[in-house]
């Protein structure tokens, strides 16, 4: 098991993540854990670059997710098509929201 911590550099997952907040992602060996839909995840895609997004759907067959963010103008699997579960860097189990200035 591995454990990172992650800056949110985006809002595709707007108003739930923020620009600035930070994400602990868990990397667990898929045969330990297997996704679910809702799981938020972070990957690498190869255009994109580093990405937070929702899974939608999951195709154990071909070993893919099709991710979603929440913001509309989301770059996602309705652009790019599903990512490679071995894209995965790990799953979001802490969210921690930056603190505004006052």
């Amino acid at each position: 098991m591995m454990a990172r911590l992650f800056k949110v550099t985006e809002n595709s997952l707007a108003p739930d993540y923020q620009q600035g907040d930070f994400v602990l992602t868990i990397k667990i060996p898929s045969f330990f854990y297997h996704y679910k839909t809702g799981d938020v995840v972070v990957f690498d895609h190869p255009s994109y670059g580093r990405m937070i997004k929702r899974v939608q759907a999951i195709s154990t067959e071909n070993d893919t997710l099709f991710v979603i963010g929440s913001h509309p103008d989301s770059i996602d699997s309705r652009r790019f098509g599903p990512i490679q579960i071995q894209a995965v860097l790990g799953k979001v189990v802490w969210h921690i929201k930056k603190t505004k200035s006052q």
